[in-house]
């Protein structure tokens, strides 16, 4: 049986949603919601999916499980009792899986990671394979914010 989720609205913040989601549990969060956790992504309102990996499905109906075998196969950072995908691991998600991405969501962070590390994208490690789309987004997001 599926249990229903709380939705991003119900707290002062995604960042305290996500909290409370999945923290304690063995989950890493991923994709646009290791964005949000990082502050990469402001989020939207009354948000209710949650993108994860993890070892097993979840019973709350609202968590969207990338299955893995082991959560050490994967490049996180660890808050306090949350797991987040680290910006990197979160970006390369994306760019790998773009087609399903949300454009909006990997565009401004990749603004917000450039401005906020001096202008560079240099501690971002893109693999390879994501190299070439990477390129294709980088000027988009560094002139995300420009107005007019």
């Amino acid at each position: 049986m599926r249990i229903n989720m709380k939705i991003s609205s119900d707290y002062t913040s995604n960042r305290a949603w996500l909290r409370d989601v999945v923290g304690n549990q063995p989950m890493i969060l991923r994709s646009v919601s290791a964005l949000e956790y990082l502050q990469l992504f402001v989020g939207y309102f009354s948000e209710n999916k949650v993108e994860v990996y993890a070892l097993e499905e979840s019973p709350e109906e609202n968590i969207r499980c990338h299955i893995i075998e082991d959560l050490e196969a994967i490049e996180y950072i660890r808050f306090e009792n949350v797991l987040c995908s680290s910006p990197s691991q979160a970006v390369n998600d994306m760019l790998s899986d773009f087609e399903h991405s949300d454009e909006t969501a990997l565009v401004e962070a990749l603004s917000k990671y450039y401005y906020s590390h001096e202008e560079s994208f240099s501690g971002l490690n893109i693999k390879k394979e994501n190299q070439k789309r990477f390129e294709e987004l980088k000027d988009w997001a560094i002139n995300y914010f420009e107005v007019g």
